[in-house]
């Protein structure tokens, strides 16, 4: 069973569905138990890192995910589920995040003919270890749509980066944690398979 974790934003839906669509049941939660109990944990979202926060204290959600991330058990970032996971964002001021990836997620400063906010299909390049058993295919198009973009403080972990005014970090990968910037089940098969090869994952 996959829980997702729900805290008031958007897009629960479709994720839920893209893991019916591969055979897999996900239920939606914000009951704190059931999160903290959850087997594999996807924390999806859009929207703004310091409202995202106090939404997740308000429902008592950010001790179980750091209890479930510390304790290695598989979880599945997707945008705002990937930036929150920093320790600082700067959308609209100064704001903490989970704390469980050193680093923090920063505006786009990219030349003033690019649009902000990315938005659209963008090619995807594994890095590291992620680049020797690519989950799916390298140079993969994928579903953006995002303002901000984290920048890790430890390279290592940095799974893909993505071209747009210059390179930025995609995804990010630690132990049994896996997080996007895209949104996988926006974005056809290769989000299915992206997905997919998480679910079957040990």
């Amino acid at each position: 069973m996959i829980t997702i974790v729900d805290y008031g934003s958007g897009n629960l839906r479709s994720v839920q569905k893209a893991c019916e669509r591969l055979g897999v049941a996900a239920a939606i939660s914000d009951d704190p138990n059931i999160v903290a109990a959850a087997e594999r944990l996807v924390l999806p979202g859009v929207g703004s890192f310091g409202d995202a926060m106090r939404e997740l204290s308000a429902r008592d959600l950010v001790a179980p995910i750091q209890a479930h991330v510390r304790a290695d058990r598989p979880f599945f970032g997707i945008c705002m589920g990937l930036q929150l996971l920093f320790e600082t964002g700067w959308e609209g001021g100064h704001h903490a995040g989970l704390g469980l990836l050193e680093g923090d997620v920063a505006r786009f400063d990219i030349a003033p003919d690019m649009k902000v906010p990315h938005m659209g299909w963008n090619t995807v390049s594994w890095r590291g270890a992620t680049a020797e058993r690519p989950p799916v295919a390298d140079g993969s198009f994928f579903y953006f749509v995002h303002s901000y973009h984290a920048r890790p403080r430890d390279e290592s972990i940095v799974a893909a980066v993505t071209d747009y005014g210059g390179q930025f970090c995609s995804a990010v990968r630690r132990g049994r944690l896996f997080a996007t910037q895209f949104h996988p089940e926006k974005s056809q098969r290769p989000g299915l398979d992206l997905l997919g090869s998480f679910l079957a994952s040990a």
